[in-house]
């Protein structure tokens, strides 16, 4: 047995029926010309493939010491594997759109994995048009992360159209061979030293301005974390109450979409900006939409769980090497360009707070402040005491074309973790010449969620303007304001006698000052004048 890091095993703690803790995603392929979908399964070897043909922990299940439930867990080997239940066969009903897909992807990402058996699962989904597929894998957070899951589709694709491999993403021999590709050993996990220690406990000393004993508190894996110097966003501190922020059930909801990467770099060169900024803005964008939408804009802006790689170079392990940066989104500002500087002086505060630290001290750092988070979330109070807003992901992909055995990759659409407090899930992977978002959320939570689709696509074309990249009659279609649905004739007669009342005040407004009169007057006068001039009560019709 082998001992699940804390990091890992904090996953496996705060998962529950209506909070899944799995990660995947969704690959689609086209086939190569000639091949149906049954013929290029069948050429995977999976019949032959036993115990200890798995990398760890794909091929281990999770178990209990001696302390049972209230002790540490353990990866166990499965000596009895079976390849038939982790490796399945969809089919998509007609017509097979995207619509289709999305929507069995929605529910496969519902549903709990078996922690009797190693946690993952793969779907190969058949039945898309012009000529696609799609592979929907979902693996436990606690034995994966981003930057793994990335490296996973690497071992079995490559840029060669002509390559040829019988082998899974999850298997050693996939793994073996990546390895040798890039050059790379196994890589090891190492102990924080005791001045590492130190300096994270100087950090917090002066960034929380805690009189407490920061590194006895370090060592107990707890503390106080309090925001309170410059633009810095921190979990908790004037995160506002909204539809996001609410208890989840287990039912999901997926959308998915790709945009040109060479779009968003052409806003980061006008802006000076980086990607991560661009990406941040058009969520902020597109999440405000959403809320004016369901009439919900809150005062204070929403903050989002940024997670950062904390993964050492050419570490190449499973499990999590993850670490966050609050980012305050802005949300409160009605203008894009001053809601993007905010977003960028808050990721560059949240930068700087890891500045003079060693990627082990950051780590150990970025692991203790996400345990309240985590800790609030198996107590069942993150929904009245939410750390943040939402999480927003950026995984950086493969920049190159590849192919799975001549399969031509079209793209990687993540789908990650939703739990109490946080219903939404916003994750992007960039892979060749796109950034390919996925979106996940409670489905009872926040409906209608396929519109942040259309919103982002206004918030980027939103960020054009602001770079000079869209000038004219782009910029008037992007500053207007959708909205989710259509206004009730009670709205529409509200907003009609506004607008007119409005009309009429600039039409009788007279030049001198007039004589005081009466206070009812006005009105008999208004309505007379109305009823004299009903083309100024019309307005723009």
């Amino acid at each position: 047995m082998r001992r699940i890091e804390l990091a890992d095993a904090a996953f496996l703690m705060a998962e529950k029926r209506e909070t899944p803790m799995h990660v995947g995603g969704v690959g689609l392929y086209t086939l190569p010309k000639g091949v149906s979908a049954q013929e290029f399964v069948s050429a995977l070897s999976l019949d032959d493939l036993g115990p200890d043909d798995f990398r760890e922990p794909f091929g281990e299940y999770v178990t209990t010491g001696r302390a049972g439930p209230l002790g540490p867990m353990y990866w166990e080997k499965d000596k009895t594997i079976d390849i038939d239940y982790h490796v399945r066969h969809s089919a998509l009903p007609s017509p097979g759109r995207y619509r289709e897909l999305f929507a069995l992807v929605s529910r496969l990402h519902s549903t709990l994995l078996d922690r009797n058996r190693p946690l993952w699962e793969m779907h190969l989904i058949e039945g898309l048009q012009n000529h696609q597929f799609a592979v929907y894998s979902k693996m436990h957070h606690a034995a994966i992360d981003g930057v793994a899951s990335m490296q996973l589709t690497r071992s079995i694709s490559s840029t060669d159209p002509n390559f040829r491999t019988s082998d899974l993403p999850m298997s050693m021999k996939a793994y073996e061979r990546h390895l040798a590709a890039v050059g790379a050993s196994r890589a090891r996990r190492v102990v924080p030293e005791e001045k590492e220690l130190r300096a994270v406990a100087d950090i917090l000393k002066q960034q929380f301005d805690s009189s407490a004993q920061i590194l006895g508190a370090l060592r107990r894996f707890g503390g106080a974390f309090f925001g309170r110097s410059g633009n810095l966003a921190v979990p908790w501190h004037n995160v506002p109450k909204t539809s996001i922020n609410t208890r989840v059930d287990g039912a999901r909801r997926f959308v998915a979409q790709s945009w040109e990467f060479d779009r968003v770099q052409a806003v980061c060169k006008a802006i000076n900006g980086t990607v991560n900024d661009v990406v941040l803005a058009m969520c902020s964008g597109a999440l405000r939409r959403y809320l004016e939408g369901h009439h919900e804009l809150p005062k204070h802006s929403l903050k989002a769980m940024a997670p950062v790689s904390l993964r050492e170079k050419g570490d190449f392990s499973a499990g999590n090497a993850v670490g966050f940066i609050t980012a305050d989104l802005a949300t409160n500002i009605a203008d894009p360009e001053k809601r993007l500087r905010t977003i960028q002086e808050s990721m560059r505060a949240g930068k700087d707070l890891l500045k003079g630290l060693s990627r082990r001290e950051a780590m150990l750092f970025m692991q203790l402040t996400q345990m309240p988070a985590l800790l609030t979330s198996m107590l069942g109070l993150a929904a009245q005491f939410p750390a943040f807003s939402t999480v927003i992901s950026n995984v950086p992909g493969p920049r190159e074309q590849l192919y799975w055995n001549g399969a031509r990759m079209d793209g990687i659409y993540p789908a990650s973790i939703v739990f109490d407090g946080f219903a939404m899930n916003i994750t992007l992977v960039s892979y060749a010449r796109n950034l390919d978002f996925g979106i996940i959320a409670c489905r009872r939570s926040l409906p209608e969620v396929q519109r942040m689709i259309d919103y982002l696509e206004d918030a980027l074309v939103e960020l054009e303007v602001v770079a000079g990249l869209r000038p004219g009659g782009a910029k008037k279609a992007a500053a207007k304001k959708p909205v989710s649905k259509k206004p009730t004739s009670k709205k529409r007669a509200a907003t009609a006698k506004v607008k007119a009342k409005a009309k009429s005040k600039v039409k009788t407004k007279p030049r001198t000052k007039p004589k005081p009169k009466p206070k009812a007057k006005p009105k008999v006068k208004l309505a007379a004048r109305r009823k004299v001039q009903p083309k100024q009560k019309t307005g723009k019709k």
